[in-house]
Protein backbone atom coordinates (compact mmCIF):
# COMPACT_ATOMS: atom_id res chain seq x y z
CA UNK A 1 0.00 0.00 0.00
CA UNK A 2 1.11 3.52 -1.21
CA UNK A 3 1.46 6.19 1.67
CA UNK A 4 0.31 9.68 0.91
CA UNK A 5 0.64 12.55 2.50
CA UNK A 6 -1.50 16.08 3.81
CA UNK A 7 0.21 19.43 2.81
CA UNK A 8 -1.39 22.16 4.53
CA UNK A 9 0.23 25.40 3.79
CA UNK A 10 -1.28 27.97 6.48
CA UNK A 11 -1.11 31.81 7.56
CA UNK A 12 -2.61 31.79 11.37
CA UNK A 13 -4.01 35.38 11.88
CA UNK A 14 -4.98 34.33 15.75
CA UNK A 15 -2.49 32.19 17.41
CA UNK A 16 -5.28 31.66 20.58
CA UNK A 17 -7.83 31.02 18.15
CA UNK A 18 -6.08 28.44 16.24
CA UNK A 19 -4.96 26.36 19.37
CA UNK A 20 -8.57 25.44 19.52
CA UNK A 21 -8.24 23.80 15.64
CA UNK A 22 -5.57 21.63 17.14
CA UNK A 23 -7.45 20.89 20.00
CA UNK A 24 -10.61 19.88 17.44
CA UNK A 25 -8.21 17.96 14.65
CA UNK A 26 -6.50 15.40 17.43
CA UNK A 27 -8.80 12.83 17.49
CA UNK A 28 -9.11 12.99 13.55
CA UNK A 29 -5.12 12.82 13.39
CA UNK A 30 -5.80 9.42 15.98
CA UNK A 31 -8.68 7.90 14.53
CA UNK A 32 -7.00 7.79 11.27
CA UNK A 33 -2.54 7.28 12.18
CA UNK A 34 -1.29 10.63 10.98
CA UNK A 35 1.95 11.03 11.74
CA UNK A 36 3.48 14.47 11.53
CA UNK A 37 6.47 14.70 9.23
CA UNK A 38 7.00 18.12 9.21
CA UNK A 39 4.86 20.72 11.75
CA UNK A 40 5.26 24.31 11.38
CA UNK A 41 9.37 24.65 11.51
CA UNK A 42 11.71 26.62 10.25
CA UNK A 43 11.58 26.95 6.19
CA UNK A 44 12.59 29.27 3.16
CA UNK A 45 10.30 30.13 0.30
CA UNK A 46 12.95 29.84 -2.58
CA UNK A 47 10.08 29.58 -5.22
CA UNK A 48 6.69 31.09 -5.51
CA UNK A 49 4.49 32.81 -2.60
CA UNK A 50 5.05 31.42 1.10
CA UNK A 51 3.00 30.72 3.59
CA UNK A 52 4.18 31.30 7.37
CA UNK A 53 2.76 27.86 8.92
CA UNK A 54 3.90 24.55 7.08
CA UNK A 55 2.65 21.28 7.32
CA UNK A 56 3.25 17.25 6.22
CA UNK A 57 1.17 14.63 7.36
CA UNK A 58 1.45 10.90 6.59
CA UNK A 59 -1.31 8.42 6.27
CA UNK A 60 -0.98 4.57 5.77
CA UNK A 61 -2.96 5.29 2.32
CA UNK A 62 -4.44 7.31 0.15
CA UNK A 63 -7.76 6.25 1.40
CA UNK A 64 -6.57 7.05 4.82
CA UNK A 65 -5.61 10.88 4.32
CA UNK A 66 -8.75 11.35 2.43
CA UNK A 67 -11.16 9.68 5.29
CA UNK A 68 -9.43 11.65 7.66
CA UNK A 69 -10.02 15.25 5.72
CA UNK A 70 -14.06 14.25 4.97
CA UNK A 71 -14.27 12.80 8.68
CA UNK A 72 -16.98 14.42 11.11
CA UNK A 73 -14.58 14.94 13.15
CA UNK A 74 -12.37 16.97 11.17
CA UNK A 75 -14.82 18.49 9.02
CA UNK A 76 -16.07 20.09 13.06
CA UNK A 77 -11.79 21.22 13.32
CA UNK A 78 -12.06 22.54 9.77
CA UNK A 79 -14.35 24.94 10.44
CA UNK A 80 -12.65 26.39 13.65
CA UNK A 81 -9.75 26.49 11.54
CA UNK A 82 -11.06 28.53 9.15
CA UNK A 83 -12.47 31.50 11.47
CA UNK A 84 -8.17 31.76 12.79
CA UNK A 85 -6.36 30.92 9.81
CA UNK A 86 -5.98 30.84 5.88
CA UNK A 87 -4.24 28.51 3.71
CA UNK A 88 -4.69 25.56 1.35
CA UNK A 89 -4.00 21.43 2.51
CA UNK A 90 -3.31 18.83 -0.72
CA UNK A 91 -3.64 15.14 -0.53
CA UNK A 92 -0.58 13.39 -2.40
CA UNK A 93 -0.17 9.97 -2.84
CA UNK A 94 3.84 8.49 -2.10
CA UNK A 95 5.89 6.95 -4.07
Amino acid sequence: MTKAYWIARVDVRDPEGYKGYVAAAKPAFERFGAKFIARGGAHEAVEGPGRARNVIIEFASMEDARNCYFSEEYQHAKSIRQQFADGEIMLVEGI
